[in-house]
């Protein structure tokens, strides 16, 4: 029986951050924010693409429950399938390149390291179904208004008594056009600089403001003691430079991140017995996808996002 794979694969991956393939990987998910390419002028959806770790390979049930339903086989006869599955791959790895479609690409480096691309083809976040790219031209608005001003500093007007009686209906209208555009120009131009004073002011009171502040005091007899619980902000997610089984090896590795100014830690040790590295921590997603983004591009493609539970 032959058995796409990836088909199913991808569409867990809808559904669920990671989806490991026992003997194999596991492929994971992060979401990025819509942004725009100002180079381009292009608005891209937001989105959540995929990324491959080889070290998680443990069976966690998930895929193997998946195909018992889908496919109505028993959990044991999935898990072969699976492997039947995976001792191909195998082999189309050892030949050069392996392509799962709508996921990406597996091949190793000049180093011996599995290299993951992954396929742009399709956006895994429910939320942007259907959302693609737009381009829009620049506005230049900044432009406009230079053109406005010049025009409004170049053009005279000159009224005699003779050319006002001799004007026609037209002439009074075009008139009448002109120093409303003018008007309107002037009254931008006077908003302005209101703001820009109002701004300057409040610029200046703020010093005034602080020192008058702490000037102050106050009496209020005897006060109770107040216990406030500061709670320490959990640092959840770590972007992973490597896990590594020799914690001598961690070790030196923490050591090279921080003398390239990184704020580099040493996990505890996980289920593998292997110790991870960071490039960082930090306490949202959001800023652990950015900087993992940025590391991907900079230092390490095989950077990956670690999550702690909750």
């Amino acid at each position: 029986m032959h058995m796409q794979l990836e088909k199913h694969i991808s569409d867990l991956l809808y559904r669920y951050q990671c989806v490991t393939v026992p003997d194999f990987g596991s492929f994971l998910t992060q979401k990025e924010s819509a942004w725009i390419d100002e180079v381009t002028h292009t608005l891209y959806p937001p989105a959540k693409w995929v990324s491959f770790n080889e070290q998680l390979k443990a069976n966690d049930g998930l895929l193997a429950k998946y195909l018992s339903e889908v496919l109505s086989l028993s959990y044991e006869e999935s898990l072969r399938e699976i492997q039947s599955q995976v001792m191909l791959w195998k082999k189309d790895l050892a030949k050069g390149f392996l392509l799962l479609r709508n996921i990406g690409t597996l091949r190793f480096n000049e180093e011996g390291s599995l290299q993951f691309s992954p396929s742009h083809h399709v956006n895994y976040l429910k939320e942007a179904f259907g959302l693609g790219s737009v381009v829009s031209p620049p506005i230049l608005r900044e432009e406009y208004e230079k053109i406005a001003q010049a025009t409004e500093e170049s053009t005279p007007i000159f009224f005699t008594p003779e050319k006002r009686k001799r004007r026609t209906y037209w002439q009074y209208a075009a008139a009448a056009a002109l120093l409303l555009s003018l008007g309107y120009f002037g009254l931008t131009k006077l908003r302005q600089q209101r703001q820009e004073a109002q701004l300057t002011e409040e610029k200046n009171s703020v010093p005034l403001l602080k020192e008058q502040v702490q000037q102050a005091t106050f009496d209020m007899g005897t006060l109770p003691s107040l216990e406030v619980a500061v709670t320490e902000e959990a640092y959840r997610y770590h972007v992973i430079a490597g896990a590594f089984r020799v914690e001598a090896n961690a070790d030196k590795k923490v050591r090279l991140l921080e003398a390239k100014g990184f704020k580099a830690e040493k996990l505890s040790s996980n289920s593998y017995g292997l110790y991870p590295v960071t490039f960082g921590s930090y306490a949202d997603q959001e800023s652990a996808i950015g900087a993992l983004r940025y590391l991907k591009r900079t230092e390490s493609k095989e950077a990956w996002l670690l999550v702690d539970p909750q």
